[in-house]
């Protein structure tokens, strides 16, 4: 049986509790690797005071609205800089992946003028990366409407992108949920891309079958029923959902993925409160649990590809 850590996002309520509330409520509820917003020296301490590893670190500047895909010059070398300071404090304190959603700041920018700039900006992002054995994982969150602006949220972005810079260190954060979303098969998605997966979040999309005939694909016009939806389709902690992890946990075992999986909760049952969000990353931990079973050792990036 594949052998995972369970790790966790942190939601808003727990993030109002702080670091230390959060860890050791991780802790005691089998959680052994904690995604983060930053990672410093403080952080590490409450950590390894906890026995909680770190997992994937936001990218400083570079989750949503990143000046990464600015028509600003300066604000690209800035915005560089910053990734710079922050991959050489991530290495001296044994971070090893760097949580990436690229969301151009302007949202009406068309992802073929975004990919322009991401030619002349990312290679030394990536660089830098390997200069500092860290891995830098692309989430497929597409982005808002109407353009869904996000790079490497589809196949054929990807495959333009992994072809342009075919670094090891630079690879894919696999959550199935968005895959669903767009109608792309998340276990093909794994056959082709599998070898770039360093990092993987536990998410699932219910497709909503009334809102997908009033509606479509397209987001509802006039509102979606639930939080974490546009309407035909809403997000769900996992086993709640579309996606066969049963399927998807054989197929991480065979590329031989031994990093955690990270529970990200956008669930609208299990939202608003303290309360709500502890009763559904709970779910989720006792779900992926028996489907994942626990590894007690083992590394946190898929570095071996």
């Amino acid at each position: 049986m594949m052998k995972n850590k369970i790790g966790m996002r942190i939601p808003p309520h727990f993030g109002t509790k702080g670091l230390e509330y959060t860890v050791k409520w991780a802790k005691e509820n089998g959680i052994g690797v904690l995604d983060l917003p930053y990672l410093d020296e403080d952080v590490q301490t409450i950590l390894s005071d906890n026995g909680i590893e770190a997992g994937s670190i936001d990218g400083r500047g570079a989750v949503g609205g990143t000046a990464l895909l600015s028509e600003d010059e300066e604000k690209r070398a800035q915005a560089v800089i910053a990734l710079k300071n922050q991959f050489q404090e991530i290495s001296t304190l044994g971070g090893k992946v760097i949580f990436m959603c690229l969301v151009p700041e302007d949202s009406l920018q068309p992802v073929s003028r975004s990919l322009e700039i991401w030619k002349q900006t990312f290679p030394e992002v990536v660089r830098l990366a390997e200069e500092h054995d860290l891995y830098i994982a692309l989430e497929g969150w597409p982005g808002p409407a109407p353009l869904f602006p996000t790079l490497g949220a589809t196949p054929e972005v990807l495959r333009y992108m992994f072809k342009e810079i075919p670094s090891n260190h630079f690879g894919i954060n696999y959550d199935p949920s968005h895959l669903v979303r767009l109608g792309i098969d998340p276990l093909k998605f794994l056959e082709e891309f599998g070898s770039k997966v360093l990092y993987c979040h536990g998410k699932d999309t219910l497709l909503l079958q009334q809102e997908q005939y009033d509606s479509g694909h397209l987001p509802s016009v006039f509102g979606a029923k639930y939080d974490f939806s546009e309407g035909p389709w809403r997000y769900t902690i996992p086993g709640e959902g579309e996606v066969d992890w049963k399927k998807t946990a054989a197929k991480l075992e065979q590329l031989g993925y031994t990093g955690p999986v990270s529970i990200e909760l956008e669930d609208h049952n299990y939202w608003g409160s303290l309360a709500k969000e502890q009763e559904g990353i709970k779910t989720a931990i006792d779900y992926l649990k028996t489907i994942f079973q626990e590894e007690k050792t083992g590394g946190i990036a898929n570095v071996n590809h």
